[in-house]
């Protein structure tokens, strides 16, 4: 699906915010980046997609080859990666209709895009804004919407465009542990039923046990560690935050119900 090839990425002034990294993320995995900040989690991402050029080596798609051979390449791999963030990068004042519409912008050449988007992209968009339990919110201003319900917004308008690949950078530091484990039992269950391969950035640790199917953990730039959740041991994680008491949990009395399709009927988030 996407690979990467001795990616390394160096800032001006000598710091390296990556070191060289070889990895390969498969077709409909739900991968989490653990890791301290500053251990290089956003910094992959955005090399996934192309916002970070490395100072060395590949990002690979399956499907469009070295996505920084050219701009026609990178702008088709950008169109076939959604991006869920941490502040939601939502327009306050417009609806969550129109919001979701701006994933499909990039399935039109930007003469286009500045003309209503056609009726099957809205059908689209509102089918997104219904898998999220939000259906009934289309016409509402995302300025009134709660926080988990504006990161749902965030997760139906990467949905809306149809993407192979989603990268999620922190998509629930914001939020507290309840909702936190609804928004991401929502992309997981999502990316599942549509194939799609995500790669999500986290702090939480019992969220990456509950959720992932694969995690990565990065110290300072580099993986250290790279296995399926259950061998996620303590000396696993004192090698990626370097203490064990630095591993942050999630908050005790609040249960995390991973992998179950969340009910919105009754909840604000």
């Amino acid at each position: 699906m996407l690979s990467i090839y001795d990616l390394q990425v160096t800032y001006p002034g000598r710091v390296t915010a990556l070191k060289p990294t070889s990895l390969t993320f498969r077709q409909g995995e739900f991968t989490v980046l653990l890791g301290p900040s500053g251990a290089g989690k956003s910094t992959l991402l955005r090399c996934l997609n192309g916002l970070v050029r490395p100072t060395h080596g590949q990002v690979v798609s399956t499907a469009h080859g070295d996505i920084q051979s050219g701009s026609m390449t990178l702008r088709r791999h950008r169109a076939a990666t959604g991006m869920v963030f941490q502040h939601h990068h939502l327009i306050g004042r417009l609806t969550a209709l129109a919001n979701v519409l701006v994933g499909r912008l990039g399935h039109h050449s930007a003469l286009r895009s500045l003309l209503p988007l056609p009726l099957a992209d809205q059908r689209i968009a509102l089918e997104a804004l219904e898998r999220v339990g939000l259906l009934d919110r289309a016409l509402t201003r995302v300025d009134q919407l709660s926080g988990g319900q504006q990161q749902r917004v965030g997760i139906a308008r990467a949905v809306a465009q149809q993407p192979r690949l989603i990268l999620a950078d922190e998509p629930v530091a914001s939020l507290d542990p309840a909702t936190a484990a609804r928004v991401l039992n929502l992309l997981r269950t999502i990316c599942k039923a549509d194939g799609i391969t995500a790669v999500v950035s986290l702090h939480q640790v019992d969220l990456a046990r509950s959720f992932a199917d694969r995690v990565i953990g990065l110290q300072a730039g580099a993986v250290v560690f790279d296995g399926t959740p259950d061998k996620l041991c303590e000396v696993s994680l004192e090698r990626i935050y370097g203490s064990r008491t630095d591993a942050p949990r999630a908050v005790e009395d609040e249960r995390v119900r991973p992998r179950r399709e969340p009910s919105y009927a009754a909840q604000p988030a």
